[in-house]
């Protein structure tokens, strides 16, 4: 159907897309599985202990009343993670909640820092592919130009060269964001030192967005950045780590003026009172939830052993909480119909992986559900 009032930039767009459970190979007659492992969306493989659903629900309950909108400034929340993100600084520079924007999702924080700084023609972002895809997707449905730059093939590092030229000598608009994601998705290298000095060698007319959805798992942060330049931003989520990714909670820290921009363009009300309880209970309790951590670190490391030892998959080091390989191609074959092969078979068996990049990323699950994932791949 036509559909003529629409954006030709919107019409031409794909959307972004989640993993879709009935999707059957269409080369295969093989029937889908009872048990499905979802290991394509790097979610923690633990729910919420039950103790602090039946918080949540008391809540719910008591405290909070559905005829009134939400905090719609955030302040207990916004303190709760200024406090957090504080342990990774030194202690004589704290961050307070002047420092930090809430979004739903990190996906609201990147599309408000695409309408403050590049939207009407104001500039381009740049991006280092393969890549988290909603930076490219959210920049071009507001019809703000992509650049994006390669990575080297061997260690997935950015090409600096190639980036720099980007910058110093724009084919179009000037790019205004650099968007990186430190560990990398979907390839899980983390930024290097020669990285990072070219980040912070950046003029000031150009923003860095630094994404640490998965700092937890990497320990490597670049908060102490923030406290020396206005042109950095942090942005993490409670998706991760932290079990919440039904409740949709990211933020971002940077300096006041540049935050008070971020929550200029932001929807007002935007995160429900109850999104709200679960991130404040979870930072409350984040000793108790975060302990899973050393054990998702030792699985991948386990499992990434295992890979190398029992399957042709050629996987990179991850400081995240998932793995990135390819699987070598048959003479004759294409890259991507071996990638589709390996895609469908795991699915098939009852394993979703997620198929990005050129390459197969697999989220670190339960220990049982990284035997059956090792089992499928070596029936592949």
């Amino acid at each position: 159907m036509s559909l003529p009032f629409l954006r030709s930039a919107v019409v031409q767009l794909a959307a972004y897309q989640p993993h879709v459970e009935s999707e059957a190979d269409p080369s295969s007659a093989l029937v889908a599985p009872v048990r499905l492992d979802p290991l394509d969306t790097n979610e923690c493989p633990y729910d919420l202990p039950e103790a602090y659903k039946e918080k949540l629900a008391w809540l719910l309950h008591h405290d909070i009343a559905a005829n009134r909108y939400p905090d719609g400034g955030h302040g207990p929340l916004k303190a709760a993670i200024a406090q957090y993100v504080n342990e990774a600084i030194p202690a004589d520079s704290p961050i307070g909640p002047d420092y930090i924007s809430v979004g739903n999702g990190s996906d609201e924080l990147i599309r408000s820092v695409l309408i403050a700084t590049c939207v009407g023609g104001e500039g381009a972002v740049l991006v280092a592919a393969p890549t988290f895809s909603m930076y490219s997707i959210l920049a071009r449905t507001l019809g703000i130009p992509v650049v994006s730059v390669g990575r080297s093939e061997k260690t997935f590092e950015v090409d600096l060269a190639a980036a720099e030229a980007a910058i110093a000598q724009p084919q179009g608009l000037p790019v205004r964001v650099v968007f990186m994601v430190h560990p990398n998705s979907p390839t899980g290298n983390a930024l290097t030192a020669a990285e990072l000095a070219w980040l912070e060698q950046l003029p000031p007319e150009v923003l860095v967005v630094v994404d640490e959805a998965y700092f937890e798992f990497s320990q490597q942060t670049t908060l102490a950045a923030v406290l020396d330049r206005p042109n950095w931003v942090v942005m993490r989520t409670f998706s991760k780590a932290f079990r919440l990714a039904a409740y949709r909670v990211g933020y971002t820290v940077a300096q006041p003026a540049l935050t008070q921009a971020l929550e200029k363009v932001r929807l007002p009300y935007n995160l429900p009172s109850l999104t709200q309880a679960a991130a404040q209970l979870a930072l409350t309790h984040r000793q108790e939830l975060l302990a899973v951590v050393p054990e998702i670190q030792q699985q991948r490391r386990e499992l990434a052993d295992a890979i190398a030892q029992h399957t042709p998959l050629h996987l990179w080091p991850s400081d995240a909480n998932f793995l990135y390989g390819r699987p070598p191609v048959p003479p004759g074959q294409s890259t991507e119909a071996e990638l589709e092969r390996w895609f469908y078979r795991l699915r098939a068996q009852g394993t979703l992986v997620r198929h990005t990049g050129g390459g197969l990323r697999i989220t670190i699950g339960t220990p049982a559900e990284n035997q059956r994932t090792l089992a499928h791949m070596q029936g592949i």
